[in-house]
């Protein structure tokens, strides 16, 4: 009984991890995109300032 307590709590703490981390990575993704429209959007004001 003891083991399978441990067994368990184990697989919850791996779970959890492993949770955090694709959050982490989605968060990381999100911001990426953001910056790259960002990039994206000063690049076609650049072009409008110019013409």
């Amino acid at each position: 009984m003891i083991m399978m307590m441990m067994m368990t709590m184990i697989m919850m703490m791996v779970m959890m991890m492993m949770m955090m981390m694709m959050m982490m990575m989605m968060m990381m993704m999100m911001m990426m995109m953001m910056m790259m429209m960002m990039m994206m959007m000063m690049m076609m004001l650049d072009d409008d300032d110019r013409v």
